[in-house]
């Protein structure tokens, strides 16, 4: 399938990107060669990757359930690529508003044609890393109501945040933004999961410049700082609230992903 061509004025397509990879993982078909070929190589390292990546996302479609449950009605998504269509918050939760700030050109450009009869729905493009941006940007100042509580997902983006780039920093402005009631959901690689092969998917990943970052469970724990973290608090992605007991499977912790919602009081 071909990218429309609008998507693709102006953008690089030599180098692969991490929400291409995403895109790659989740079955779509928004990804360039360049980011097949890496993805391949890291099946090679990491045999089962898809559907690591498909359980986290999984974990974000389910949380985005439970913050619908409990009242919410509009989000923020930092940095979860917009591509693919399939999943994504608008269509979990199709009567709230939501706000898609994509880091990555393709995956902005392609909300932007998917999304441009939603009048509930938008995207901006801007750096995760720069939360002060994202907050005063005036489209997200017009479709968000900061007086009201939100959530605000931050699935998988602050792995590709450097520790010198304090992703404890980018959750306190974010957390300071919100109202009371407002919830943060957040998926990190964790450090303690199969650390030989997770060390060799990302030196894979980092010879292709994409940067990420696996972190301890008290690093990511330290993340909610503010926040309250609902039950079952930090766990393995298919740990969290799962649909049915088989999606758990027997070894939770070979998933590679911590996840957890918490709740600012």
């Amino acid at each position: 399938m071909e990218r429309p061509e609008p998507a693709l004025n102006g953008i690089e397509t030599e180098r692969a990107s991490a929400a291409r990879l995403l895109d790659c993982a989740l079955g779509g078909a928004h990804n360039f060669a360049v980011d097949r070929e890496l993805f391949r190589q890291l099946t090679e390292t990491m045999p089962d990757i898809a559907q690591l990546a498909q359980a986290g996302h999984a974990f974000v479609r389910r949380a985005v359930r439970f913050c619908v449950d409990a009242g919410i009605d509009q989000f923020l998504d930092v940095g979860w690529s917009a591509i693919p269509a399939r999943g994504s918050v608008h269509l979990v939760a199709p009567q709230a508003r939501v706000m898609y700030v994509d880091a990555d050109p393709v995956g902005a450009a392609h909300a932007r044609l998917i999304l441009a009869d939603n009048h509930r729905a938008a995207v901006i493009q801007e750096d995760p890393r720069r939360p002060e941006r994202i907050l005063a940007h005036p489209d997200v100042r017009g479709l968000l109501d900061f007086d009201r509580p939100m959530a605000v997902l931050l699935g998988g983006v602050l792995s590709l945040v450097a520790d010198q780039e304090d992703p404890a920093s980018i959750v306190a402005r974010l957390r300071d933004a919100v109202a009371a009631g407002s919830y943060v959901v957040i998926a990190m690689l964790a450090s303690e999961s199969r650390p030989d092969e997770l060390a060799k998917t990302l030196h894979l990943m980092q010879l292709d410049a994409i940067v990420a970052t696996a972190r301890t469970r008290e690093q990511i724990q330290r993340l909610y700082t503010g926040f309250e973290l609902v039950e079952p608090g930090l766990v393995w992605a298919p740990q969290w609230r799962p649909d049915s007991p088989a999606d758990v499977g027997d070894h939770p912790e070979q998933s590679i992903i911590l996840g957890g919602v918490g709740r600012k009081p």
